[in-house]
């Protein structure tokens, strides 16, 4: 493999290598966090520049290395000139976002998670730029979603920053759910995911009928990550994380991730009409409304957020216009807007932690306080508001002059355009002169919570840079990024360079006339607004023609009231509810075959059961329909009768010859009853209420729930009745698993060689997802605290003690029998341990031969520390065994998935297995299979899963002794 390729595994994986080691450094090291960070950052940004003259002149460095080959998918990292640029700006200004962090964070903060969060985010970043599969780069846009997430709820002590996450999360990962439809549907256009073929395949797309929605889905998902219009309300809530996450996400990064996806697209899907059309107005509406509504913000991050939505807007317009150069302009916007907003987004960060507010009513006179801070914000204001001799003048110069072209034959929005592009470059200036005047000049602020004076260097050092960058490429262009720009661009348009210039007059034209209207109508409108807008108009009435703030607040309020009102209609905000609608889905989707593709259940197919199958399907209704009578109030019954029809299905199982169900199911049995039952332990008693019980509503809802589950039962049964009795190929997929599984997956137990081999992915999945679940409960259990009714010792446990404490005065002996009795069942159980562990490897040994494997193994060796637990209880346990079931968890994944990798050394697909016959002396010929590792991989996760939510269930006595610093015996001497 050549170095360049190595280089981009490296950049890939060393933030999240990075993100796993940050979350473990000290709390207090803030200075070793903050250069670790920095360090990952520079790194890739080294790299970068490393592989600069690589893509320079329109190269392509790529690595591929087999994934689904069947399916045309393979793990891809595609750097090019345009994914060479925002790799750039992600470790650029992520380092200097690290430096700034260093001084912005608080002591108090768990610094650790936040440096962890940040690079997980920019390792999600660099997937979306680098991937050259089109499933890859849904996969890791999603993952810019759920680090997002993280980063703008951390401070989740706070109201605001948690709606602002949950509402970022919903709307973006909604719109990651199209983009991942969408493409599919391009895939399936064209024929491959691969970028590459995808790029040079437009007049193979702009042809096909499934254009319009492969184009509509794919536009979903850009339009909600950069917060276009109607999407756009996500961002401003955002701007409740902290300013080091908002001048990295959400000028440079993150909300840059859907132009980028455009603009990374363009050349595939740009040319058709309808990428005009729907663009078009998206990008002219975000653009003047964000502006307009910027001037109105009384928050100074607010009126940044709205900025960043209305230069958004812009860059998608200028991707709309399906022209070369305003594809080029639309990437020179890009860059000079990530340097201008982050450097804003810091320098208000500095204002808020100096001054202890970001109200700009309140702020005022900050230049002679801060006159380094006011020195750089001003620079970096003037770069937004398009100054001349700044970099912001230059793109937005190159925009004006696209939108007087002719870009559509009689279109009457083409004709729009330069009036739409003044006005907004009009409010444009006017929320910067705003910016730099109220917050910088006039009458020095006297009610600040803080005296604002200018922060450590190393805190203005990040600016000073970004800033610096505004005025060199505002004064040498040509030198300074003409080509770095010509990279990027090459790489945007597949190698072609179309002619533009770079120099900073081109006389008088068009363009210019309009940046000086835009310029002096500013001005004007601000200098006639500014008495108003220093006051508190909250609530004041607004001159018709600055209404739009307020109508476009009242209708994201009744579009969230209208939300609100459905979620009741719809039962969405409780649980039974939800599980309500699952359930009906589950029965259309069971229904669908047996309704549209001509399924039928065919009586005689089957063989009769025998009596005795039948009694025990009757005992396992009888307990199913018992469990769900009971569920309700007598939870300890529901749980004994659901093991009861688990137990049935497990002998059912057995029954019809499928030993490897039939034990997986046991112990699956086992292990959930055991810990359902700790979990119970916790939970209050529930009493009926009576006027529920008389409740006719309360009824009829009962009754819909019996009518539910009863379609459900009969509609899977009937499913799988079909499913099992149906006509088989002889020649089928069963025929060929018995053929192949030996030769092919050395093994002889076919189910174990499906698991581990054939269908290895889906275990990788499934082995995922339950490690996932494990940690997510550990994390709410960590938080729990059982109800007090549910501490108190129960009667009989009551009336035991009493009677202990007289026979303890009076009997002696007796007492010292009765220990020796009490003592008997828990030295059994914990003698068992070593015998449960060797059933565990023999369960695991014989797996690929005999029924067992990874999984049961897991279940086994699960259920030994069961044992332990109830035999000694957590204190005991782990004084005496080390359990670290979150390193179980990750090794056992990390063992899966190298075990998969390991296939790419020679040249084979993923999870491609390795079988044959070694020679030992003494003991002969043994089998050497790659699946035993993936299977001990398999065995160690679900062991550590499973013995995780066992240590979050059993601490919660330990948790609740700690809290409230009294444990049994103050109860017990109370009770007595």
């Amino acid at each position: 493999m050549a170095v360049e390729q190595l280089s981009l595994i490296l950049l890939i994986l060393s933030p999240f290598v990075g993100s796993v080691v940050a979350a473990f450094l000290p709390a207090t090291a803030r200075n070793s966090e903050a250069i670790f960070a920095g360090a990952i950052a520079l790194i890739n940004l080294g790299i970068a520049i490393w592989l600069g003259p690589s893509v320079r002149d329109g190269g392509v460095v790529r690595m591929e290395a087999p994934w689904i080959p069947l399916l045309g998918l393979d793990f891809v990292l595609r750097l090019d000139g345009l994914a060479w640029a925002f790799v750039c700006l992600i470790s650029g200004i992520g380092l200097l976002v690290t430096i700034y962090a260093r001084y912005y964070m608080s002591p108090q903060d768990p610094v650790p998670r936040f440096f962890s969060f940040l690079l997980g985010f920019m390792g999600a970043m660099l997937g979306v730029v680098v991937s050259g599969n089109l499933i890859q780069i849904v996969f890791f846009w999603e993952l810019t979603s759920l680090f997002s997430f993280l980063l703008i709820g951390y401070w989740h002590h706070s109201q605001s920053a948690r709606t602002g996450a949950r509402r970022a999360l919903l709307t973006t990962g909604a719109g990651g759910l199209c983009l991942f439809a969408g493409m599919l549907v391009l895939g399936q256009i064209v024929g491959s995911y691969d970028l590459d073929v995808v790029l040079f395949s437009g007049e193979v797309i702009a042809a096909s009928p499934l254009y319009p929605a492969a184009l509509i889905l794919i536009l979903l998902g850009a339009l909600t990550k950069s917060a276009q219009f109607p999407f756009h309300f996500w961002l401003p809530g955002a701007m409740s994380a902290p300013t080091p996450v908002s001048a990295y996400l959400h000028s440079a990064t993150m909300v840059k991730a859907g132009v980028f996806l455009l603009a990374r697209l363009w050349p595939a899907m740009a040319d058709h009409d309808l990428w005009f059309y729907i663009l078009a107005p998206i990008g002219a509406i975000t653009l003047l409304m964000g502006a307009a509504l910027a001037l109105f913000q009384q928050d100074l991050k607010g009126l940044l957020a709205y900025s960043t939505i209305s230069h958004l807007g812009l860059i998608t317009l200028l991707l709309a216009l399906n022209s070369k150069t305003a594809a080029v302009a639309a990437v020179f916007h890009i860059m000079n807007h990530a340097v201008f907003k982050a450097s804003l987004f810091m320098a208000a960060g500095i204002i808020d932690h100096e001054a202890g507010t970001r109200d700009i009513r309140r702020l005022g006179g900050l230049a002679k306080a801060m006159p380094i801070t006011a020195a750089l914000a001003m620079v970096a204001a003037a770069a937004m508001a398009g100054v001349p001799l700044m970099n912001g003048f230059l793109s937005k110069e190159m925009f004006f002059a696209e939108t007087v072209e002719t870009h559509v034959q009689g279109s009457f929005l083409d004709s729009l355009l330069p009036y739409v592009a003044t006005l907004a470059g009009l409010f444009s200036v006017a929320y910067s002169l705003r910016l730099i005047d109220q917050v910088f000049f006039g009458p020095k602020a006297t009610d600040l919570p803080k005296k604002p004076h200018d922060p450590v260097i190393w805190m203005l050092l990040p600016v000073g840079c970004l800033v610096l960058i505004c005025l060199l490429v505002g004064l040498f262009p040509g030198p300074v990024i003409g080509e770095f720009l010509e990279t990027a661009v090459r790489g945007m348009l597949l190698g072609e360079k179309p002619y533009y210039s770079l120099a900073i007059w081109h006389g008088v034209n068009t363009a210019l006339i309009m940046s000086v209207v835009a310029m002096i109508g500013g001005i004007i409108a601000y200098v006639a607004l500014r008495d108003w807008l220093s006051g508190d108009f909250e609530g004041a009435r607004m001159p018709g023609r600055l209404a739009l703030r307020k109508r476009v607040e009242r209708a994201q309020t009744a579009l969230g009231r209208a939300w609100a009102r459905s979620e009741v209609w719809l039962g969405l905000s409780h649980l039974q509810p939800q599980l309500r609608w699952i359930v009906c889905v589950a029965i259309l989707t069971i229904a669908w075959p047996f309704l549209f593709r001509s399924w039928a259940i065919q009586p005689g197919a089957a063989e009769q059961p025998d009596t005795a199958l039948l009694f025990v399907w009757l005992i396992g209704g009888a307990c199913a329909i018992g469990a769900a009578y009971q569920a309700k109030y007598h939870r300890l019954a529901a749980l004994i009768m659901t093991g009861g029809a688990g137990l049935a299905v497990c002998i059912t199982f057995a029954w019809l010859s499928a030993p490897d169900l039939a034990l997986t199911q046991v112990l699956v049995e086992v292990v959930t009853t055991v810990l359902l039952l700790l979990g119970l332990r916790w939970l209050p008693k529930r009493k009926e209420d009576i006027r529920e019980a008389a409740d006719l509503n309360a009824k009829r809802r009962r009754a819909a729930d019996a009518v539910i589950a009863c379609l459900g039962g009969v509609g899977l049964a009937a499913l799988s009745y079909a499913v099992m009795t149906a006509p088989t190929n002889p020649d089928g997929i069963a025929r060929w698993l018995l053929t192949y599984a030996y030769s092919e997956g050395g093994g002889r137990n076919v189910v174990n060689v499906i698991l581990v081999d054939f269908r290895g992915f889906d275990t990788l999945g499934e082995i995922t997802v339950l490690g996932i679940v494990a940690l997510s409960v550990y994390a709410l259990l960590r938080r729990f605290r059982p109800a007090v009714e549910s501490v108190q010792a129960p009667t009989q446990k009551t009336f035991q003690d009493k009677y202990d404490a007289q026979r303890h005065e009076s009997h002696a002996d007796d007492r010292q029998i009765d220990a020796h009795y009490l003592l008997t069942p828990g030295l059994i159980m914990r003698l068992l341990f070593p015998l449960i562990a060797m059933m565990a490897m023999f369960l695991f040994l014989r797996g690929h031969d005999l029924p067992g494997g990874g999984f049961v193994a897991g279940l086994t060796f699960a259920v030994a520390f069961l044992l332990q637990y109830m035999a000694g209880g957590a204190r005991w346990v782990e004084e005496r065994l080390t359990i670290l079931p979150t390193l179980w968890i990750g090794g056992g994944l990390l063992m899966a998935l190298g075990t998969g990798a390991a296939a790419w050394i020679w040249d084979l697909p993923f999870l491609s297995t390795y079988f044959s016959y070694k020679e030992l002396p003494v003991v002969g010929k043994i089998p050497v299979a790659s699946a035993l590792i993936f299977d001990f991989g398999v065995f160690t996760l679900v062991t550590g899963a499973t013995v995780l939510i066992l240590v979050a269930l059993a601490h919660q006595a330990v948790r609740w002794q700690r809290m409230t610093g009294k444990g049994e015996k103050i109860a017990l001497e109370e009770d007595r």
